[in-house]
């Protein structure tokens, strides 16, 4: 008979303040205020989406989409010119912004305050990077990798931001590439203290076990990161969003699986996660 495989799951997993105070306030809104949209989904992850739709919240593409009632900003924040028009609006804005996002913006308001040119690490199309070049102003340059960075960067004074769920490790990558050909180089490491945490607590257990699952959106970019890291020291990593999707093929011949999951997945995703692993003979 073979040996029950051992489920270990990450030291540092699953929500983060952000995401658990995220989805609290437009909780309480759905159960004190009618009708209540999120300016785009609240949290990067569809299952958690869509509990609250059928508690009520809906979710709005923009501001033309919300006619009156509550407003929940989203915890990757906005531009402060639509806080502004929502509140003109005559909407009950509920600013569900993460408070390590909205230090990112504080850092962007800052260094631009400052005259540097502002490079903002992270990902151009994600919604938090939006809200951080809102804040940086124009002239604002987004990278993903030192290897996106203009060249030559027309400035000598230069303010690096990072999108709050980057791996250290890239932010390290793209300051070492400005710092030969920068004068005045400011580095703001806005890369919250759980990104950090899930990030180490995944590559530790990834480096002790046969096989990785990560739980989380697929629209997660910190989810899509811990995919990564992962990756690098293991060759057997699968991306799941729930239980449904496990295959057991997967853990043929697996002794030990490691389970992590991204900061915008509840937890009753990851015990589901577990307990569907553990089943499989």
């Amino acid at each position: 008979m073979q040996q029950a495989m051992r489920v270990e799951v990450a030291q540092h997993a699953g929500v983060c303040y952000g995401v658990e105070r995220a989805l609290k306030l437009a909780e309480e809104a759905a159960a004190n205020s009618a009708p209540v949209h999120t300016l785009g989904p609240l949290i990067h992850n569809p299952q958690a989406v869509e509990e609250l739709h059928a508690r009520g919240v809906e979710v709005a593409a923009s501001l033309a989409d919300v006619a009156g009632g509550a407003l929940v900003i989203r915890s990757h924040g906005v531009a402060p010119t639509i806080l502004a028009d929502a509140r003109a609006k005559g909407l009950d804005v509920i600013d569900a912004t993460c408070p390590h996002v909205s230090k990112a913006h504080e850092a962007a308001e800052m260094l631009r305050g400052q005259g540097y040119l502002i490079v903002v690490v992270g990902e151009a199309d994600h919604p938090e990077v939006a809200g951080i070049v809102a804040h940086a102003g124009d002239g604002a340059v987004v990278v993903e990798s030192a290897a996106e960075l203009p060249k030559p960067l027309d400035a000598q004074r230069v303010g690096v931001v990072v999108q709050t769920t980057q791996s250290v490790r890239r932010l390290a990558e793209v300051a070492l590439a400005l710092m030969p050909n920068v004068r005045d180089l400011r580095i703001m490491n806005t890369i919250c203290a759980a990104t950090e945490k899930r990030q180490r607590s995944a590559e530790e257990l990834a480096r002790g076990v046969d096989a990785v699952v990560v739980v989380g959106g697929r629209n997660s970019g910190n989810t899509a990161r811990l995919v990564e890291i992962c990756c690098s020291v293991n060759g057997r990593v699968h991306h799941v969003e729930t239980s449904d999707e496990l295959d057991p093929a997967w853990f043929a011949g697996v002794g030990s699986v490691g389970v992590t999951a991204g900061a915008s997945t509840p937890d009753k995703q990851i015990r589901g996660v577990v307990s569907a692993i553990e089943a499989m003979e």
